[in-house]
């Protein structure tokens, strides 16, 4: 399949622009789904999480199965990262969740940027990319996966705190403790933003980087709003802790 650079270019700046203006809104309300849902047509959380995860994993593999073997080892094991955290996202971390049920709104709009998103990293990495191989690119390479893999270990393990928290059944909200909630109280949003940072870092491109930051634009505020939930709600909340970068905000 020849590059579609002129759609990759669209996609991407589209994604930026989302970002831009979805973080405005972000900032003046809340999404309603989990602690802030509001009543509506919901679906299952484990439901939910599998059928809105499943295209960002689904729709690179199928590009990683189907592109021709000639495709360089450095691309395919690139998308292989991007592939390794929606699959635990849609078959273990959905499997073992214990959330509240989303709206039909919200995992509709879900899936399609999921998709929408799984198209541009798959097709862009495999049809569009083009590395240097030059000892600067080899040294973003190599700290781009360190924090990749250090993002997506943050991230199992902060959400590992948070399902301890609730037995099966309960909605009940408590002060997680441990890794690092000990810094931040959206340890698990500070995981995923570090993981997809280290991955635009490590492939140094527009699209990835456009994905970045609407990561950053959708989680970001989400973990500060979680932060001044958790203050208002338990008078012993630690003061020293932050609500998404630690030590500074």
């Amino acid at each position: 399949m020849e590059c579609r650079e002129s759609v990759i270019h669209y996609m991407s700046w589209g994604f930026i622009v989302g970002a831009v203006a979805y973080f405005h809104k972000q900032t003046r309300t809340y999404t309603a789904y989990g602690r802030y849902v509001l009543p509506a047509l919901t679906c299952p959380a484990k439901l939910a999480w599998f059928f809105q995860e499943l295209p960002s994993f689904l729709v690179p593999a199928v590009f990683l199965l189907t592109t021709e073997s000639h495709t360089s080892l450095g691309k395919r094991l690139l998308l292989c990262t991007f592939c390794l955290h929606y699959f635990q996202r849609t078959f273990i971390y959905a499997l073992l969740t214990r959330g509240r049920p989303f709206p039909l709104s919200i995992v509709a709009n879900a899936t399609i940027f999921c998709s929408l998103n799984g198209f541009l990293q798959g097709h862009y990495l495999l049809h569009c990319a083009q590395f240097e191989d030059t000892l600067l690119a080899d040294v973003r390479l190599a700290a781009g996966l360190l924090l990749f893999f250090l993002g997506m270990a943050i991230n199992i393990h902060s959400d590992h705190i948070l399902r301890s928290l609730r037995k099966p059944g309960e909605t009940v909200y408590r002060i997680p403790h441990g890794g690092m909630f000990e810094f931040v109280s959206g340890a698990n949003f500070f995981g995923e933003i570090l993981e997809w940072c280290g991955y635009a870092v490590a492939t140094w491109s527009l699209p990835t980087f456009s994905f970045a930051l609407f990561t950053i634009s959708s989680i970001g505020p989400r973990a500060y709003h979680h932060h001044k939930d958790y203050q208002r709600k338990f008078e012993d909340y630690p003061r020293s802790r932050k609500a998404i970068i630690p030590f500074i905000l």
